[in-house]
Formats: C-alpha cells, sequence, structure tokens
C-alpha cells in the first residue's frame, strides 16, 4: 500500500461556504425520529448552517442507554439532505457502519473519541475506506491525551487515500470531578497543527464543556486559537433529547452564539496575553478539581480512621510525606520553600476536614 503524509493535506472546502469563514457543523447528538431530525435540520437552515451532522449510531459508556436508531436513520438524513440542500454527517464506529452510511451517501463520516483510541477499529475503516476518495473524514481525538495515538489514526486513513481529511477536538476524558466534562488539553491540538499545518482542525465546545453554557466561551477560544470551525450539538428540545441533552442547544440559541462570536484576522498583542491568561485559568481549573478529589479521599481516609479508633494526625506519615513532595517539586523545579508551604496549607485542611467527621 502507498504510504502518504499529514504534511501534505489541504484545508477542507465546502461548497456554499465561504473560504475564509469558520466551517460550523450542527445537528442533534442523535437523530432520535424522522421529525425531530428533519425540524432541527430546517430551522439550522435558516440560520445559515450548511452541514448537519446527527449520530446514527450512538457508543453508550453503559449498556441500556438509547444507542441510536441504527440503519433506519439513514433515509432520514437523504430526505434531510434533498429538502434543505445540506451536507450530512453522521459517526461510523464499525465496517458495517461505513459501508450503510457510504451506500446511504452521507457526506462526512467521523469517527469518534472511542474508536480513534482504538488502532485495530482505525485500521478497519481505513480498509473499508479505501477507493472512496470522495468522501470526507475527520477523526475526533482519543478520549486519552495521546497525541500519537491521534495523529496514528489520521495517519491510518489518509493511508487509505483519503484526501478530504479533517480533525476534530472534543477534549479528553479524566476522572473526578472538573469544571468541564472533557479536559481541553489545548496545547495537543497546537502540535497537532504544527504536525499538520495544512490540515482542518475543528473543535466540539458542546463534548469539551458538557453544558451549553460553556459552547460559546469554548467556541471563542477555538476561534482566537486558530481553529478552523466548529461542531456543535443542537437540538430543536434540547432538554428533550434522548442523549447529551445539558450539552445541547437550540437553533436559535446557537444563531445568537454565532453571531456574538469574534471572527479575529490576526492575533494582536493584547490577544495572545488572553490566551496566555486562558492557559492559567484551565490550570487553575485543574488545581481545583485535583483538590477538591484529594479532600474526598482525605474525608474517606478520616471516616477509616474513627472506625478503627485511630489517631487523625499520623506524624510520621506526615513527615515521609512532605519529604517526598519536596523531592518532587524539587524535580519539577519548585522551590522548596513553596512546595513547603503548599503541601502544608493542604494537609491542615486534610486534617480539618478528618476533625469534622469525630
Amino acid at each position: 500500500m502507498e504510504r502518504y503524509s499529514l504534511q501534505d493535506i489541504e484545508p477542507l472546502r465546502f461548497p456554499g461556504l465561504d473560504a475564509d469563514a469558520p466551517i460550523v457543523i450542527a445537528g442533534p447528538c442523535s437523530a432520535e425520529t424522522l421529525a425531530q431530525t428533519l425540524d432541527t435540520a430546517r430551522a439550522l437552515s435558516t440560520v445559515g448552517i450548511k452541514v448537519f451532522r446527527a449520530g446514527i449510531w450512538k457508543p453508550r459508556t453503559m449498556p441500556g442507554g438509547f444507542e441510536g436508531v441504527g440503519n433506519c436513520g439513514l433515509p432520514w438524513l437523504q430526505t434531510v439532505k434533498r429538502e434543505t440542500g445540506m451536507l450530512v454527517a453522521t459517526e461510523v464506529a464499525t465496517v458495517e457502519h461505513v459501508r450503510a452510511a457510504l451506500d446511504a451517501g452521507v457526506d462526512i463520516l467521523w469517527m469518534g473519541a472511542r474508536t480513534s483510541a482504538n488502532p485495530f477499529a482505525m485500521q478497519d475503516i481505513a480498509d473499508a475506506l479505501h477507493g472512496h476518495d470522495d468522501v470526507t473524514v475527520l477523526v475526533k481525538n482519543p478520549v486519552n491525551p495521546d497525541l500519537d495515538l491521534w495523529l496514528g489514526a489520521l495517519q491510518r486513513i489518509r493511508n487509505a487515500g483519503i484526501t478530504r481529511l479533517g480533525a476534530v477536538h472534543r477534549g479528553f476524558s479524566s476522572a473526578g470531578a472538573h469544571i468541564y466534562r472533557n479536559d481541553p488539553q489545548w496545547h495537543i491540538p497546537f502540535e497537532l497543527r504544527r504536525l499538520a499545518p495544512g490540515m482542518t482542525i475543528l473543535c466540539d465546545p458542546s463534548h469539551i464543556g458538557g453544558r451549553r453554557q460553556y459552547i460559546e466561551p469554548l467556541s471563542q477560544i477555538a476561534l482566537d486559537t486558530g481553529f478552523d470551525g466548529l461542531m456543535i450539538e443542537s437540538h430543536c428540545h434540547p432538554d428533550e433529547a434522548l442523549s447529551d441533552s445539558a450539552q445541547q442547544v437550540t437553533p436559535d440559541a446557537l444563531r445568537d452564539i454565532l453571531q456574538r462570536l469574534v471572527i479575529r484576522s490576526g492575533m494582536p498583542v493584547d490577544d495572545e496575553l488572553s490566551l496566555l491568561r486562558q492557559q492559567i485559568d484551565d490550570c487553575d481549573h485543574e488545581l481545583l478539581a485535583v483538590l477538591a478529589r484529594r479532600m474526598s479521599v482525605s474525608r474517606e481516609i478520616g471516616a477509616f480512621k474513627k472506625a478503627n479508633n485511630l489517631r487523625v494526625v499520623q506524624p510520621t506519615r506526615y513527615q515521609e510525606m512532605i519529604k517526598a513532595r519536596l523531592e518532587e517539586g524539587n524535580s519539577l523545579g519548585l522551590p522548596a520553600e513553596f512546595t513547603q508551604h503548599v503541601m502544608q496549607a493542604i494537609h491542615e485542611e486534610s486534617v480539618r476536614q478528618q476533625l469534622n467527621l469525630l
């Protein structure tokens, strides 16, 4: 098989879209009924959306949830395409999905985060795409923050002869409570841009934020940092959606969001400072989430100590912990005085929370 490079990928172009304007792909998380699919598509068409997305097959974390309508939803996408003139897109995760979507004339296929994390699945899909170089393929980042895994998934599709290839940044899964549903880790798509400078990279603020109120600020960050467009979930009645209801917006709300977004032609000095400050904000969000998780563990330890009649403060354990953290902080370039001050404050709060359980 001939091998290709991601360096030769050129930006995606879609009919009816200004080459200088951000690409916007929008539609419901899932196609639920013909009426819901068509109503949403028609409403999005009136606000200027040219590419309609809807999940037909839905990979769910737990069994028993809504897993999509399956093949019967493909004619609905055909109807959307015929009645509105929009391009249509759906997620594929198996060879059977690819074949069914291609047979139905779906214009854009995307691979989700669970699929892009599986090299076997990606290779099977790449093999099924061989010879279909007219289709557009988007690859979302894998669930874990592994740039090589993302690059590998993209490269497999490129090696199948696909030239209409793009990437979608939807953030990365992480344990515990966080501000966003998925951690943005913006530096990873930035590095992808450096390695594949011509590739179209879209941002999926719906999946990063997990809540509709985060879509606008995350979209602005994405556009300010050079993303080529957005993939946003939109539903006529989002609170009634069968999947991801909290992160979908109505077509009218999407129109308002898009109208408020600022499209910048360059990167003024003030904007560069804003982006650096955004990185500080992201770090602070991560710190607070980690501290909340640490205090939760401390309370579990406090409950164990109470049940077993143990002292809250264990001096030997504390000294060992401080010594280990000082060494670790030093290896990361942090001053010993700063590390000790931070760890003492954290330990004091942990002790306070444990004492509250007595």
